[in-house]
């Protein structure tokens, strides 16, 4: 693909493949056959298996000039979910673009946790602070059948991402995205059962020392949480007191090593009844439950 071989040799799928996982591998890549899989079934416009049902097929110019580019971004650093416009999140599918966070699969920790707490509630009112791509409130949504959300965003442009999600997942009646800082676009009326967020929580100084990949793509108003990580949660906790119905919930992921600190933070806080830790499938602090007294 670089030139380097004979121009007669045949491109095909399973080569495509073959020589751009050594690549990607190369160049860092953690998951580089997926990786090449995702990329190249992009520049197709072909769903991944397809890419097995017709491995022996050759690739076309504009198809090989396509996956070329995508290749080169990658290894320069773009994450794929950029490259592409969309990751997978709980088993759905979300656009996604530099304005957003890429969906991980450490937050569906919190969306697990939600639908537990959540599941006796009929009806329930939730917001869901920092909403990035939207897909916390609509995984949850889609899971709970009458909970209704207000998914806020600081950002615009994150929050038309948001908003396109909602409608492709038909969830625009029960899923209302609102633009402003962490809890002020609720209105006088609003009491919520639950607050959700996956706010920053990167400390300021460790910025720099993440990967390429997300410290020169992804928005650092997703991740930096302030000289201790904490600055945002602790904003968040304090108008989350103000504003959460008596009993209710807020739900808050955290860095793998902040659970000790975030209860310390709150144990002795009359305006909470409980402070609890909730692991991820790795045992991992991932989520801090606050119950309104």
């Amino acid at each position: 693909m670089s030139g380097s071989s004979p121009e007669e040799e045949l491109w095909t799928i399973g080569r495509l493949i073959a020589w751009t996982t050594d690549y990607l591998r190369r160049n860092g890549s953690e998951s580089p056959r997926l990786e090449t899989e995702i990329l190249l079934a992009h520049a197709l416009g072909w769903p991944r298996v397809k890419l097995y049902m017709n491995i022996n097929e050759e690739v076309g110019a504009s198809g090989r000039t396509e996956f070329r580019n995508l290749v080169r971004k990658r290894s320069e650093g773009v994450p794929v979910a950029y490259l592409v416009g969309h990751k997978e999140f709980y088993s759905l599918d979300f656009e996604v673009s530099p304005a957003v966070l890429i969906p991980r699969s450490d937050t569906e920790t919190l969306v697990m946790t939600f639908l537990e707490m959540a599941k006796p509630l009929t009806d329930p009112l939730c917001v869901d602070v920092g909403t990035g791509s939207g897909c916390v409130p609509v995984a949850c949504a889609m899971h709970h059948p009458t909970a209704r959300f207000v998914a806020i965003d600081i950002s615009e442009p994150a929050a038309e991402v948001a908003r396109r999600n909602v409608a492709k997942h038909g969830l625009a009646d029960r899923v209302e995205v609102r633009v402003g800082n962490l809890l002020e676009p609720l209105k006088p009326g609003d009491s919520p059962d639950f607050i959700l967020s996956n706010p920053p929580y990167i400390p300021s100084s460790d910025i720099p020392k993440l990967e390429r990949n997300v410290r020169d793509y992804e928005p650092h108003s997703a991740l930096d949480g302030g000289p201790d990580g904490l600055e945002i949660v602790r904003q968040l906790v304090d108008q989350a007191a103000m504003k959460l119905k008596s009993g209710g919930i807020i739900l808050i992921e955290i860095g793998f090593d902040q659970g000790e600190a975030v209860r310390s933070l709150y144990s002795q806080d009359p305006n909470w009844k409980s402070v609890d830790l909730r692991k991820d499938l790795a045992g991992i602090p991932r989520v801090v439950v606050l119950t309104r007294s």
